[in-house]
């Protein structure tokens, strides 16, 4: 009846029948849609894939479940991948615990082991010491499938000087240097995929960067720098391309650690260098990525000797209650939180991140006054 009083009113009509059906027509399109979010992932080349719960898998959730909710479950697979740990010992390091990370993924884990502790390694491997820290999330044990020996401030055979060749510590071994051990690797697995550098050595580290010698400053950096650009020298030619390279720094690269001396600041601040230097070469000719990862105080074995006195605190724990008394996260730190972020940089959902030096410290990395200074009492806020 509306529509009889003149050509422009008919027009209009028209136009609003035309939309009432249009928006009909939308509106049982999203009625019959299966999910509540759909996002595209099909852009680029990444092959990561993430299942989204549809509406009918969320009603058949619990009834205590009153709300809607976008499953996102993805999983890493690393299954047919081989993980070269450089520096693990024993169960109680962030090594071990990258290791088993892997592991739990499925990749294929080897080992390089400093050849004066590798027997005692070895038997307590074989003894089962390490059982308990090793069961991965669906209940089987993590295996290590070789044990190498490596001295990692060795590069060749002919860099080994006459003390170590002759040291009761390295009686029976041979093949420890880091080329050889590469040399090994590729004989035994071929093209392998990860390799972690987890090492690290000052000979004078309780000593004050001004009362370091030469020798001193000059192994810390050797072991604990160089050894990470020797690695990738002689490991890159055997990884597959995409392969990731990852290795282990310490705030004090960037800040005053008191305690942690012997030219080791120097050393974490050479890594965190190298690394992004090393993600552009090795990038460029290998196809490969290199991160490191700036972990927290933990109380591994080998932490847990520096400035150890009788009576006093070491210099690890030390460290771990200024981390709790001033980090934005007041929990605590655990092996596994950086053995999991290890994964995901060792992992194909990283694809394209190289070059990074990634916090896990709770968040200590970007306070800039400490809360439990005496200086702040009284204003400390809740």
């Amino acid at each position: 009846q509306g529509c009889k009083l003149s050509h422009y009113t008919l027009l209009t009509c028209k136009i609003a029948i035309m939309k009432f059906f249009l928006s009909s027509a939308i509106a049982l399109a999203l009625a019959a849609s299966t999910s509540a979010f759909s996002p595209s992932l099909g852009v680029g080349k990444s092959t990561f894939r993430a299942s989204h719960a549809s509406v009918a898998d969320t009603k058949q959730t619990t009834s205590k479940q009153s709300s809607t909710q976008l499953n996102m479950a993805a999983t890493v697979d690393l299954k047919g991948k081989v993980a070269f740990i450089a520096g693990v010992a024993d169960s109680t390091g962030y090594g071990w615990a990258i290791a088993k990370a892997l592991a739990d993924a499925g990749a294929t884990i080897i080992v390089g082991t400093w050849p004066p502790v590798l027997k005692i390694f070895e038997r307590g491997l074989s003894k089962g010491q390490f059982d308990e820290d090793s069961i991965l999330s669906d209940g089987s044990k993590m295996e290590i499938a070789k044990v190498y020996p490596l001295d990692a401030v060795f590069d060749t055979p002919e860099d080994v000087p006459e003390e170590i060749l002759s040291n009761k510590r390295y009686a029976g071994l041979d093949g420890y240097t880091i080329s050889e051990v590469a040399d090994a690797v590729a004989a035994d697995y071929g093209k392998i995929d990860i390799v972690v550098h987890s090492l690290a050595n000052g000979p004078e580290v309780t000593k004050p960067l001004l009362e370091t010698s030469r020798k001193g400053y000059l192994a810390a950096s050797s072991a604990s720098a160089y050894s990470a650009v020797s690695i990738l020298q002689k490991f890159a030619p055997i990884m597959n391309e995409g392969g990731s390279f990852l290795s282990l720094t310490y705030i004090a690269s960037e800040k005053v650690i008191p305690g942690y001396g012997g030219g080791m600041s120097s050393a974490k601040a050479q890594l965190e260098s190298d690394t992004r230097t090393l993600a552009y070469e090795a990038g460029r000719k290998y196809g490969l990525r290199v991160n490191t990862i700036s972990a927290g105080p933990l109380k591994s074995r080998a932490a847990s000797a520096i400035g150890k006195e009788p009576g006093q605190k070491t210099f690890i724990e030390y460290a771990i209650d200024y981390s709790s008394a001033n980090a934005p996260l007041a929990q605590d730190l655990y092996s596994d939180d950086v053995g999991n972020t290890a994964l995901f940089l060792n992992s194909p959902w990283a694809r394209t991140i190289t070059g990074v030096t990634l916090y896990v410290d709770n968040g200590l990395n970007c306070m800039g006054m400490a809360l439990d200074s005496k200086a702040m009492e009284g204003s400390r806020p809740e």
